[in-house]
């Protein structure tokens, strides 16, 4: 299974790689102002099969962290310290041709646009194809699977989509073959930037859906950019707070939400718009990531957890 060979969840900690880890991780771009530290020594893990959300305001350094991890960064930007080890393997200065060979295998990005992401001129199921032929496999064998990883990402009548380019397709359906495109390598690690931003609340809720889905069936550990709060409570096994560059606060949903510890994350929650009284059952932000959180409770046993002792942890 290539450099991530016990990516899947469920076997012991003790005998699994971690898929990846940051240590004291610093980025800064050179600007005429002089440097910006956007990224100030991030540390973080991800296990195999676990859905870490990334929250954050706009500008505090989510999709940098991440264009870090896939070495996507524009030319004005330097990795100033730390460490990036993908299972195991030190990536931080691995050269352009290395770093080919681990994007789209073992580690594959969605990002928060698929009409600047698939080729407006290419049916999108020949633009899945493309990622299968790179695996070596034959053309028949390659439309095959294109066709399973459309109907595993929930495109219904995935034949007669095949042939159609991106322009023919709702957003939700182009964020959906842009996941197939994805999963085509079957990655160990998926980074979702922010990929239901420009969708209606029933899509993203959907896209939301078959992340979790995705994860139950392939093990595949997914990182969620986002400052969408609501989201994060529907998916996550753990988020991480950053703030001005660093994360500020990582803990269980739970934690995070019920129970934070770093005043930042507090303003942050306080911050999310409610419901405007008598608005005949119109549902806003709050009220959205409130009904999240009661089904997770709900599949507690209809208990919230104690976090007396929490492990949730806070930078101050």
């Amino acid at each position: 299974m290539g450099l991530c060979p016990d990516k899947r969840a469920g076997m012991p900690t003790e005998n699994r790689e971690k898929i990846l880890e940051l240590k004291n991780l610093a980025v800064s771009f050179a600007t005429p102002q002089g440097e910006v530290q956007a990224v100030r020594e991030v540390n973080l893990s991800v296990e195999p099969g676990e859905i870490i959300c990334i929250v954050g305001e706009s500008g505090c350094g989510k999709t940098v962290l991440w264009q870090s991890v896939m070495h996507l960064l524009p030319e004005s930007s330097q990795i100033k310290s730390g460490e990036i080890r993908l299972c195991g393997r030190d990536i931080t200065e691995s050269s352009e041709n290395e770093l080919q060979k681990l994007r789209g295998t073992v580690m594959a990005m969605v990002f928060q646009d698929p009409l600047t992401t698939l080729n407006p001129t290419i049916p999108v199921g020949k633009q899945i194809m493309e990622m299968l032929l790179k695996k070596k496999m034959n053309r028949r064998e390659a439309k095959k699977r294109a066709l399973q990883l459309m109907e595993l990402t929930g495109i219904e009548k995935a034949g007669e989509k095949f042939d159609l380019q991106p322009h023919f397709l709702s957003g939700g359906m182009r964020q959906r073959c842009v996941l197939a495109a994805a999963l085509a390598s079957d990655p160990a690690l998926l980074l979702a930037d922010e990929v239901t931003t420009a969708l209606d609340v029933t899509v993203e809720t959907k896209i939301l859906d078959l992340l979790l889905e995705i994860r139950r069936k392939t093990g595949t550990a997914i990182i969620f950019v986002t400052h969408d709060l609501g989201a994060a409570a529907r998916i996550a096994d753990r988020v991480a707070v950053m703030y001005a560059g660093k994360i500020v606060e990582i803990g269980k949903v739970e934690e995070i939400f019920y129970a934070p510890r770093h005043p930042y994350t507090s303003r942050l929650l306080s911050s999310m718009p409610i419901s405007i009284p008598k608005n005949q059952g119109i549902s806003l932000e709050k009220d959205r990531m409130g009904r999240y959180l009661r089904e997770r409770d709900d599949n507690n046993g209809g208990k919230r957890n104690n976090f007396r002792g929490m492990s949730a942890e806070a930078v101050f």
